[in-house]
């Protein structure tokens, strides 16, 4: 059986299997190697998210996933007073949560933290006086994710940081100040494959669940699947 990866989070996970994102990018790496799962949830910040544990990852499953990206924290850095404020989850809390999302002893967890916002996209249409996101206040919400993957011995994936290493990222990598284009696509995906890379996940190192079509000898085709 291939092993299975599950990608967790909210919408920029949701939206990962869109032609050309990040999970379909993924699925594509694996391809014949391992199962990609997508479970995003459009909105949803790390206090719901705990409430579908018992259903995406019982503990007593008998194939637990093989590694669990957690991507969450866009909608827990939602401000105070704005219109998005039912999405908000305290800083303290959000890593709370972050720490309680446990799946098994025996999956590998990467922690990835929200990206950076483009205010002026993001806020311009909402007509509120309090802005509905904040970068400065997302990246807290980065460092306790990077903090925590720290001090539980986690990989991590600073989005954050990485894409505002970019001139106008803004534009380049987030369709609407949060969510992402193609070219953000591309930096979680290689992100992604290179963290797991980095570990013992390495789709280059991984073999075919089945034999290649050239190894499969047309005059005794069962030898091939001894």
């Amino acid at each position: 059986m291939r092993p299975l990866i599950v990608l967790f989070g909210d919408s920029i996970t949701e939206e990962s299997f869109k032609t050309g994102a990040w999970g379909a990018s993924l699925t594509n790496t694996y391809s014949r190697k391992a199962d990609v799962l997508v479970r995003g949830y459009g909105g949803y910040n790390t206090r719901w998210a705990l409430f579908l544990l018992h259903h995406l990852f019982p503990r007593n499953s008998e194939k637990p996933p093989a590694v669990v990206t957690i991507f969450f924290g866009a909608n827990d850095a939602a401000i105070l007073g704005s219109a998005s404020q039912g999405q908000h989850v305290p800083l303290d809390e959000y890593k709370e949560n972050l720490k309680k999302i446990e799946c098994s002893p025996t999956v590998f967890i990467v922690l990835i933290t929200p990206p950076p916002v483009g205010e002026d996209s993001r806020n311009e249409n909402a007509g509120e006086i309090v802005a509905e996101r904040i970068n400065e206040v997302t990246g807290l919400y980065a460092k306790k994710c990077i903090e925590l993957a720290k001090e539980m011995g986690l990989p991590s994936i600073n989005l954050w940081s990485k894409m505002q290493e970019t001139k106008e990222w803004q534009n380049k990598f987030l369709s609407d100040g949060l969510h992402l284009t193609p070219e953000g696509n591309d930096v979680v995906h290689q992100e992604v494959t290179r963290v797991f890379s980095e570990a013992w996940f390495s789709a280059p190192d991984m073999p075919y669940d089945f034999p290649p079509h050239s190894e499969i000898d047309p005059t005794n085709p069962g030898d091939a699947f001894q």
